[in-house]
């Protein structure tokens, strides 16, 4: 079957389009981690600097990160998670709980998170209307774009 030219229209296409970039959540994960110097992504990314600079510029156009001077001379900025930015942070933690689960099973983690709570954060989503857990056997997917199906284009 040939790949069609207006694939389905996708929020989570939409948001990789902006995230999905290799290095860009692990931006947004040291921003998140108060590590937002230059330096400092580049240290603990290990992404080349061109590539990391251009990385942030799009993160800072899409409000996802803003920029912040900490140096006049020499100009040196500092990266910090917008609102939206930390609105991804769930995200983010949920992806390092399944990495934990399914790549690091039987192996230290290389990082546990701590709720304000005093435990270990594990996290869960849930639903916002009934508070239960989201499993994919209670899911039902309604298409809203005119001409789409569960399975495809109409």
């Amino acid at each position: 079957m040939a790949a069609t030219k207006d694939p389905r229209p996708c929020s989570i296409a939409d948001a990789l389009a902006l995230v999905g970039e290799k290095y860009s959540l692990l931006v947004l994960r040291e921003a998140c981690l108060g590590n937002g110097r230059f330096d400092q992504l580049v240290r603990n990314i290990g992404a080349p600097r061109d590539i990391l600079s251009t990385r942030l510029r799009r993160l800072v156009d899409a409000g996802i990160l803003t920029k912040h001077a900490y140096s006049e001379r020499p100009q040196r900025f500092e990266y910090r998670p917008t609102r939206a930015g930390l609105e991804l942070e769930p995200v983010l933690l949920t992806l390092m709980a399944w990495g934990d689960r399914h790549l690091r099973e039987g192996t230290d983690r290389p990082m546990v998170i701590e709720h304000a709570c005093g435990h270990e954060l594990v996290p869960v989503v849930t639903c916002a209307a009934c508070g239960d857990g989201v499993r994919h056997e209670g899911l039902t997917a309604y298409p809203q774009t005119p001409g789409w199906t569960v399975r495809g284009p109409a």
